[in-house]
């Protein structure tokens, strides 16, 4: 058995966001009095308090802010370390609103935590907890090499595909007619379901993978690149990044290899004979071959599976050059 930690995620819904942003304004404006109280304290008698002397001058706040007690302290805590990490008299004000406002911080102990009727509450509200579990390694002994991309969002090396379009099914014509009509609470609402879609069917071929693999290589296809070009509709539509992170996290917990390995050539590469061909497809106007024969062996390839191939013996090489000598 393996053990690992693991964060149990409690959905934010619409519901709950203006009760996050009242906490996380509350929090800002602690943090400010702090380091007003900080700053005049140095200032007027040349004394740096501590986060013990500031708690009294925050004590019974809470209930007024809609903040816990604990919380309270936390912030102090955490101006304090920042003080001293910057060697500053005077931190960074936080903003709470305007285009340079700070993001959302809730700080939160384990004494500011209930459990109650099977939930774990914070501050009467409920909130993410990190728990310890012991996890079975996967007995899966499949290799498989991945290749991303546009038309197959995934193509693996023995041919299982997922198809990128299958995210959008039947919700083309609902959207492109709420956006004719400009109604942009429906258009928001289908682009949510779309979405939501694409997560349900990454997470589940991605178990399917972790499941029956010991070894999972994919191509180091950057999405964050290709988003500044003109593909970047289809680069975000086929949530490339999204796999790769289910893949590395669900991989780590089984226990299994998993990594990202140079995909330079790997379309153009015969993964039977391994010879860069006249007959593979080359530039830009190779994007379109989806099917190719190698001029050397003969052998015929389908795009992406070949690519994949080449990937997972990449993948082979990576580990054969073995661990260096220090």
């Amino acid at each position: 058995m393996i053990k690992h930690t693991k964060t149990l995620k409690v959905r934010v819904r619409d519901r709950h966001t203006p009760l996050l942003n009242r906490m996380a304004r509350s929090v800002n404006f602690v943090w400010n009095f702090v380091n007003e109280l900080s700053q005049r304290s140095i200032k007027e008698r040349g004394v740096f308090l501590s986060a013990y002397d500031m708690h009294p001058y925050t004590k019974g706040a809470g209930k007024e802010l809609g903040l816990h007690s604990q919380t309270l302290q936390c912030i102090a805590g955490e101006y304090v370390t920042r003080r001293k990490q910057f060697t500053k008299v005077r931190l960074n004000w936080r903003k709470s609103g305007g285009v340079r406002r700070s993001l959302g911080w809730i700080p939160v102990n384990t004494g500011a935590a209930q459990w109650k009727n099977g939930q774990v509450y914070h501050n009467g509200h409920y909130f993410n907890v990190v728990v310890g579990m012991e996890v079975e390694p996967s007995k899966g002994q499949d290799r498989i090499g991945i290749d991303l991309g546009l038309t197959d969002t995934v193509t693996c090396s023995d041919g299982t595909k997922l198809e990128a379009g299958r995210f959008y099914r039947g919700l083309e014509e609902k959207l492109a007619i709420a956006q004719r009509a400009r109604n942009k609470t429906q258009v928001k609402t289908i682009h949510a379901k779309i979405a939501n879609r694409r997560k349900d069917a990454l997470h589940k071929f991605s178990r399917k993978l972790v499941n029956r693999c010991g070894e999972i290589y994919v191509g180091n296809v950057s999405s964050l690149k290709l988003v500044k070009t003109t593909m970047a509709k289809s680069v975000l539509d086929a949530g490339w990044g999204q796999l790769k992170t289910m893949l590395d996290y669900k991989c780590a917990h089984a226990g299994i290899v998993f990594k990202e390995v140079d995909e330079a050539y790997t379309t153009q590469t015969c993964s039977s004979c391994g010879s860069l061909p006249e007959s593979r497809p080359k530039g830009i106007a190779g994007f379109g071959i989806r099917e190719w024969t190698c001029s050397g062996c003969g052998v015929t390839h389908d795009r992406d599976i070949n690519a994949a191939r080449n990937i997972l013996a990449a993948g082979h090489g990576r580990l054969a050059v073995g661990i260096p000598v220090l």
